[in-house]
């Protein structure tokens, strides 16, 4: 029988994971509600925050908080620059959704390839926010690495329901997810609040990649493997729902934790895989439905 104490690290190595795949399934709900697009360079996005953050440490010797600052900065703005040039000539023709899929897979791999020009093909990684031991309780090693991940992703749930609920932009950005030409009548600058949706949805990315960095590397290549999973979390949890998608996000982590641990390595994207396929047969709809 398994020890316990490794079985409950295991799951907390999960649910790890887990929060960072719900941050970026939350990016893809984010841009889906606000124009009804899948926007599949959001992997890039969350490669770029920890590759840039890096550079910025690395080479023009900033301390690590101004250096995440910078990256979540450049990241937003690249993200309005993906939506102005690849998405919005589509997005005015009323292109189908296959083709606005194979477009921002197509700025995934441009972004890819440039970053691989610019930094080199070599695995980047950032040092741990707080060096400090890891606590131990009940024989359960818990990394400070691991309380900012999840803090991080608690703050920025909380943030995110504040803005979408209080403010007069977030309010703005839900009504056009609700009906974009109605919330044109309304005199909404529906384009602008796309803009804003990319931009918010790739610093969202940004910060996934900063926080998950310190603990696995990082390169030019990572970006597709965490969009898909960050995917498969948003459809798991109910596709427009950013709660939903953290929670599937969460799920999604511990399956392929429990699966590394119980088989091997090899099944971790089976394993994801296996949750997706899971929910499309029984609640396709997701945990918490999706959005309508």
């Amino acid at each position: 029988m398994p020890d316990p104490a490794y079985v409950a690290q295991i799951l907390v190595s999960g649910l790890g994971v887990g929060c960072i795949y719900g941050l970026i399934g939350i990016g893809f709900c984010v841009i889906y509600n606000a124009s009804g697009i899948v926007n599949f360079a959001q992997g890039a996005f969350v490669m770029l925050g920890g590759m840039i953050t890096h550079a910025l440490v690395q080479r023009m010797g900033l301390p690590l908080l101004p250096a995440a600052v910078g990256a979540i900065l450049l990241v937003a703005a690249l993200g309005i620059v993906v939506e102005r040039v690849v998405v919005r000539p589509l997005w005015v023709r009323n292109a189908t959704m296959f083709a606005m899929i194979l477009a921002t897979l197509a700025a995934q791999i441009v972004i890819e390839r440039a970053t691989l020009i610019l930094f080199g093909d070599q695995p980047k990684t950032l040092p741990a926010f707080t060096d400090l031991p890891p606590l131990r309780i009940a024989g359960v090693a818990i990394s400070f690495q691991f309380l900012w991940i999840v803090g991080a992703s608690a703050a920025i749930i909380l943030g995110l329901a504040a803005f979408f609920a209080r403010t007069r932009t977030g309010k703005a950005m839900r009504a056009c997810a609700i009906n974009r030409e109605a919330a044109a009548l309304q005199g909404i600058p529906v384009g602008t609040m796309l803009a804003l949706s990319f931009a918010l949805s790739a610093a969202l990315g940004a910060v996934a990649g900063i926080l998950i960095t310190p603990t696995q590397y990082t390169a030019f290549n990572v970006g597709l493997p965490f969009a898909i999973s960050g995917f498969i979390a948003a459809i798991v949890g109910g596709f427009g729902r950013p709660f939903g998608a953290f929670l599937g996000g969460l799920a999604l982590g511990v399956a392929q934790a429990v699966a590394v641990f119980a088989l091997d390595a090899g099944f971790k994207n089976i394993a994801a895989l296996s949750v997706l396929l899971v929910f499309l047969f029984l609640r396709p709809q997701g945990i918490l439905g999706a959005a309508k």
